[in-house]
């Protein structure tokens, strides 16, 4: 069974037992040698894949470039194998923090990958480059890899749960920070002192704000997760030879919650694995069919059948208004109550307009579907008609999706709305959708064949046919793999691709 952790703040003369801080409970879940279940390990395969799809699809992106060639100017330590950087062949190695960074950018840059939201948000497929790199440096072998997978997921999801960092305009990588050491600490089998510290020092080095998220939005936005990844493998290191971290690092009277979130009366019940219990996060999360911010999922599915079925609202001069009633996250993170200029601007950076509902839908509606290349492009979103029926769309909170995005049944739980379309001839269309669908719940749920046929689409023009076969067979005998057969569990571009892309010089 789940056990709820009461979590609060303690001043200093209450001198809370290290045993019963929060860290020191994510980090017995961590140590706890539990097996994984199949559909656990069959969902990890998927995501292996799926991370490995947006990767490629990434690899000639200029962020992603950037941090490929800082990972190559950094060896492989000198007490490890090294770990391999995506795109690069398997015997260009560095050290295991910088694989991470390089890797977690790459994962991150497209927006394409796995999601889980509830009272926080997160991508918790960004701790799998911290856990592989660490896997492959130090020799472990698949089962070992798929019980570090399995934590990684748990914790992060354990946290989105319930502790909201959003509303404190605190990035979501706060979260990622603790999860992916933790995932090391599992991997590594690790005593529940080492990683208590690992997660301790991974937390306080992973906080910042979301202006990374705001405005007019940075290539940051996919440096973050992978800095949390680098930071988390740092932290698992100097833990191991036996540093310390702040402590007690949530609940501490000048620590992580008192200053920086609900303040020195908050309080939150966090749930975590009982002693002896499988690790089953993963399965309540769910990827992408899409490369857009998981909100727009569901609305992408939901203009895509406006357009199949009435073609003529595709036309800006048909059109008087679009409403989309919403939950107040979409409403205020990526529609019109952000307040964001820049969400209606058609000169916007990809990352901006991927973060614009009003600018999606309005592609999405024209097009019938949705591009991760052909729908950002500088061309697209200046089109006069395009612009023009984007400028009609606008985004309202509702209250009942707000508290169906907030649900904890995961039945009713849902991320999409309701569209109201006013015509011009006075006409009105109302339509609604809950779930994307490839969500568990949705119209066409993903399986392992959507997965391997993304890996393919999105690998095809950047990796030969000989590697995605390759790759394929490595990924889907996950837990069977040896230590060997895990530091090829890689993607290399095909002749040339690398070459092409940017290499920018910098300090290092």
């Amino acid at each position: 069974m789940t056990v709820n952790h009461h979590v609060r703040v303690y001043r200093s003369e209450e001198n809370l037992a290290r045993e019963d801080q929060l860290a020191y409970k994510i980090a017995a879940v961590a140590a706890d040698p539990v097996e994984v279940e199949a559909d656990v390990v069959d969902m990890i395969v998927n995501r292996v894949i799926d991370n490995a799809s947006v990767a490629a699809a990434s690899l000639t992106r200029a962020p992603v470039s950037a941090a490929r060639q800082q990972a190559l100017d950094h060896p492989v330590s000198i007490s490890g194998h090294g770990a391999t950087i995506f795109g690069v062949a398997n015997d260009r190695l560095t050290s295991p923090e910088w694989a991470a960074w390089a890797n977690g950018v790459a994962v991150r840059e497209l927006d394409y990958h796995d999601t889980f939201l509830a009272a926080e948000y997160s991508h918790p497929g960004d701790n799998i480059p911290a856990i592989l790199a660490v896997a492959q440096h130090v020799g472990k072998d698949g089962a070992a890899l798929v019980r570090g997978l399995a934590t990684g997921y748990e914790i992060q999801i354990d946290l989105v749960r319930s502790i909201c960092l959003h509303k404190h305009k605190i990035d979501h990588v706060a979260h990622l920070g603790p999860s992916a050491a933790a995932g090391i600490g599992t991997l590594l089998g690790l005593d529940v002192d080492t990683i208590y510290q690992a997660v301790g020092q991974a937390l306080h080095t992973t906080t910042a704000t979301r202006q990374s998220r705001k405005g007019e939005i940075s290539t940051w936005k996919a440096h973050a997760p992978a800095f949390a990844g680098k930071m988390a493998v740092e932290a698992v290191d100097r833990a191991m030879r036996g540093e310390t971290s702040p402590s007690p690092i949530y609940e501490g009277e000048d620590g992580f919650i008192a200053w920086l979130l609900d303040g020195k009366d908050a309080s939150y019940e966090v749930p975590l694995p009982a002693p002896g219990e499988a690790k089953r996060g993963i399965l309540d999360s769910y990827t992408k069919e899409h490369s857009a911010e998981y909100q727009a999922q569901a609305w992408i599915d939901l203009a895509r059948k406006l357009h199949n079925e009435r073609p003529d609202l595709a036309d800006p001069a048909n059109i008087e208004s679009i409403v989309l009633h919403t939950s107040h996250h979409t409403h205020y993170v990526i529609g019109s109550g952000a307040n964001d200029p820049q969400k209606y601007d058609p000169t916007a950076s990809r990352e901006t307009l991927d973060h614009s509902i009003p600018y999606i839908f309005a592609v999405a509606l024209q097009d019938g579907g949705w591009h991760h290349v052909d729908s950002y492009t500088p061309e697209r979103a200046g089109r006069e008609d395009t612009v023009a029926l984007w400028h009609k769309i606008t985004t309202a909170e509702d209250a009942e999706w707000t508290r169906r995005y907030h649900s904890e049944d995961p039945n009713e739980k849902a991320f999409g709305g309701r569209v109201e379309i006013t015509l011009a001839n006075g006409e009105k269309l109302v339509d609604e959708i809950a779930v994307a669908d490839a969500h568990p719940l949705g119209a066409r749920p993903f399986a392992r064949e959507d997965y391997v046929r993304k890996f393919r689409l999105l690998a095809e023009p950047v990796l030969t046919a000989e590697e995605i076969e390759r790759f394929l067979d490595l990924a889907q005998r996950l837990p069977e793999l040896t230590a060997d057969e895990v530091r090829e569990l890689n993607i290399v571009a095909a002749a040339g691709v690398i070459v092409n892309a940017p290499a920018p010089k910098g300090l290092f």
